[in-house]
């Protein structure tokens, strides 16, 4: 049984979905059967869920036992909690306005069935709300003052909460839901772990493209994962999951730091893990990281308001300017005269209180050491655009050029671009990095950590080949039980 619903009484379960079974809670609960499964998908359809009632014990026990509850003990605390509430309607807002604009009363509710309604036109709003509050069948209370629509609540309900002419269409939902998975599966194994790959094929910038997607697919199968794809609107799926592994450039502000926070905090084996992409993701941060541990790296002031006449006396010219946040050699400019550079900064300065300036140090090409485990994993030099002093370039039809890649066996590039890189990326965590670091004659130093470095058939994978793959989603497995076992923290 890889689908169980836990209600709290079966003969009074109102709905006929195929091929799920249905449990009361106290037989979940003390049967030890169902408690020696492996891989279960538990949805959780209890009337009540508050704490150390029946329904809450399902869903605590279940994550206790390897299983996958929906919702979560996270989400229901999270469904009790009103700061929680506030920030649903924070980042709902303009949905929210969107979505009941046509309503004339001051009071609606809207009824969440697997992520749908009945109506087609709240099918957004419904996706943001299991998004936000992964449970099957969810109930939210909207009130109407001061010329907009205010959330009021959001409660997670039971079958028996559900109005009969809702019935038939509850179960459509459903069975769309259990049925419509992007399933790719492995052979059986005995524990049937589930990797969740979070990637966009359509994304311009990516680190992954599709054809080397399939050869993590391939990889992960080969270690006995079962694998789904994921695009940024299954956020309510991650707790179904062992393990998630992000293929979209990441970045905090955005829906792949959100997807990594909710899998760590579910419990899953997660790259990139939050922390990493905290920390990744910002130079500030970084360059403050290098310099309290003695990593090398180019000379580099963090500029503000008060110091920013003071760049040029202390770096010269030609030097750069980076956005904070930037990623993809985008936010990343060279200046090469004064004018420019009070001209830039103060544009750099109105986006962000903090500006990181560098001097310039020109080079052929940047090594990229790929990280993993603490450990190196792949070496490539990175060449820049021809005629440019970056790897990645814009064209004069402004579409991306990227400088040629060309793959290093590890024993042949330098030991000490190799060590200083596995240095600096231990200092981020043990998760997957790509240190990029430039060589001017004797001197190393390192640019920047990337939390999700590039990892594409035909360029990194030249040495190792389809070991390359291997290897990374083998971390996640070996992860994945070292949870399982209780050996070590998500």
């Amino acid at each position: 049984m890889s689908v169980v619903i836990v209600v709290d009484n079966p003969e009074t379960w109102p709905l006929d979905i195929p091929g799920v079974g249905v449990v009361s809670a106290r037989d979940y609960i003390t049967e030890a059967s169902l408690a020696d499964e492996r891989g279960v998908k538990v949805f959780n359809l209890c009337k009540s869920h508050r704490y150390q009632a029946l329904g809450y014990y399902v869903s605590l026990l279940a994550e206790a036992r390897g299983h996958k509850p929906l919702p979560s003990v996270t989400t229901i605390q999270d469904l009790k909690s009103l700061s929680m509430i506030r920030f649903a309607a924070e980042g709902l807002e303009d949905v929210i306005q969107q979505s009941l604009s046509h309503i004339q009363s001051t009071e609606f509710t809207l009824s969440v069935y697997f992520g749908q309604n009945m109506a087609k036109r709240y099918d957004r709003l419904c996706k943001a709300l299991f998004n936000l509050f992964p449970a099957p069948l969810l109930r939210a209370q909207f009130r109407y003052g001061e010329q907009r629509w205010h959330l009021e609540g959001v409660e997670a309900i039971s079958a028996g909460d559900i109005p009969d002419l809702h019935r038939s269409f509850v179960e459509w939902a459903a069975g769309e839901y259990f049925s419509g998975r992007k399933k790719i599966r492995g052979k059986p194994q005995e524990k049937g772990y589930d990797l969740a790959i979070l990637y966009n094929p359509d994304a311009t910038d990516k680190p992954s493209t599709n054809n080397s997607i399939k050869l993590f697919v391939k990889a992960a199968k080969q270690v006995g994962f079962n694998v789904e794809m994921l695009d940024r609107d299954d956020y309510g799926k991650i707790a179904e999951f062992d393990a998630l592994f992000i293929r979209e450039t990441t970045s905090v502000n955005h829906h792949t730091y959100r997807f990594s926070r909710r899998a760590a905090a579910e419990g899953l084996a997660v790259i990139d893990d939050p922390t990493s992409i905290l920390r990744c993701s910002n130079k500030v941060y970084l360059h403050e990281l290098f310099d309290a541990n003695d990593i090398p790296c180019p000379r580099t002031m963090i500029v503000h308001q008060g110091n920013k006449d003071e760049v040029l006396g202390s770096l010269g010219l030609p030097c750069v300017l980076k956005r904070p946040d930037s990623s993809f050699s985008q936010g990343v400019i060279k200046v090469a005269d004064a004018e420019r550079l009070e001209k830039e900064l103060a544009e750099f300065l109105e986006r962000s209180d903090l500006v990181i300036a560098q001097e310039f140090m020109p080079s052929a090409f940047d090594w990229r050491i790929g990280v993993l485990d603490r450990k190196p994993l792949f070496a490539c030099r990175y060449h820049m655009v021809k005629g440019h002093w970056q790897i990645v370039g814009t064209d004069k039809k402004g579409e991306r050029d990227f400088g040629k890649v060309e793959a290093v066996p590890l024993d042949l590039a330098p030991k000490k671009v190799v060590s200083t890189a596995v240095r600096a990326a231990n200092l981020i965590g043990d998760g997957l990095y790509g240190v990029d670091l430039k060589q001017v004659d004797s001197r190393v130093v390192v640019m920047e950590i990337n939390d999700n470095p590039n990892v594409d058939h035909g360029y990194e994978d030249v040495i190792l080949g389809e070991q390359l793959f291997v290897t990374i989603v083998q971390s996640l497995m070996d992860r994945v039980k070292r949870i399982k076992e209780g050996k070590a923290n998500p």
